[in-house]
């Protein structure tokens, strides 16, 4: 029952209260895996993915319903701006529901600080993966935040270009799987973004550790979602809305005749747009996101 919480259509209406069922589907989730499922000896070293995993569970039903219900508006509206602007709802609602997510991972990472290195193990590597790539500093980073030994340290950097070139592209192909996910399965690109949620709110997690879990949690938010974050993951809705609506209409038997240019052509505008945001949130990532961070950090508000 719970995963029906909110209709499609009353979440385009009043899309802020996406933020309140994201909250309570992440809790309940976490907690699940948290003081059930994280007691049994074999399933808490998949404590990570089955937090996922429940997410998902809470949220495939209002994804499939809100992209059915975009796909029929491709069907009766015939003004591209006027279908964008339509779409544009749906995102909203979707990109509450994921602050909501944020926000409730994060809040529990801090407040169970013992448990955090088992419900976000996965989410822990994939952090210390993008951030230490190299063997040994990886080794580190696990260590750092309860994952294996501590051990020795090795530095290294990157210039501005190659961080550039390689956010963008590791977006794209965020933004590729996410499209081939709704266009195989429907509403399945929400595992994907559910993911992302709970990466995110691990880096959260780990940059507020020197704060209180309010002050924490708004530098992390600062930090990892404000300014490129929020671009990034509206760009990953777009992209799921634009493969899920070909996929229901595939299922409606609506690619038919003219019909069919419309749907496509609808989809394939969302693609590029998606695109174009990741662009400018590459771009806001590796030359902006640093220099307000080392603002704040001179203001005594956050680290850099």
């Amino acid at each position: 029952m719970i995963e029906m919480l909110m209709k499609p259509k009353k979440a385009e209406r009043r899309p802020w209260e996406m933020f309140f069922v994201g909250l309570f589907y992440a809790s309940v989730s976490l907690l699940l895996v948290s003081f059930v499922f994280g007691q049994d000896f074999v399933l808490k070293d998949g404590a990570g993915l089955l937090v996922v995993i429940f997410t998902v569970i809470c949220c495939l039903p209002f994804m499939y319903y809100i992209i059915k219900l975009e796909e029929g508006k491709d069907v009766e509206i015939s003004d591209s701006g006027k279908l964008i602007k339509e779409h544009s709802k749906a995102i909203r609602a979707l990109m509450w529901m994921f602050l909501g997510f944020v926000i409730a991972f994060s809040f529990w990472y801090i407040v169970l600080p013992g448990q955090a290195g088992q419900n976000f193990n996965f989410q822990i590597k994939t952090y210390c993966s993008i951030n230490s790539p190299t063997s040994a500093v990886y080794d580190y980073c696990l260590a750092e935040h309860g994952i294996g030994k501590l051990d020795g340290v090795v530095t290294g950097a990157a210039t501005s270009i190659e961080s550039f070139l390689g956010i963008f592209s590791n977006n794209i192909k965020v933004l590729i799987f996410t499209i081939l996910f709704s266009l195989a399965f429907g509403a399945g690109a929400i595992f994907i973004l559910v993911w992302n949620a709970s990466v995110i709110a691990a880096a959260i997690g780990i940059f507020a550790k020197p704060y209180n879990w309010a002050g924490g949690i708004l530098c992390g938010f600062t930090r990892y979602l404000l300014f490129h974050g929020i671009l990034e993951i509206g760009a990953y809705f777009i992209g799921a809305l634009a493969g899920g609506i070909i996929s229901v209409a595939v299922i409606r038997k609506d690619l038919r005749g003219e019909g069919m240019w419309k749907i496509l052509q609808d989809s394939l505008l969302l693609i590029i747009i998606a695109i174009v945001i990741l662009l400018v949130a590459g771009i806001i990532e590796v030359y902006f996101t640093g220099d307000i961070m080392r603002a704040f950090g001179a203001m005594g508000i956050c680290s850099a």
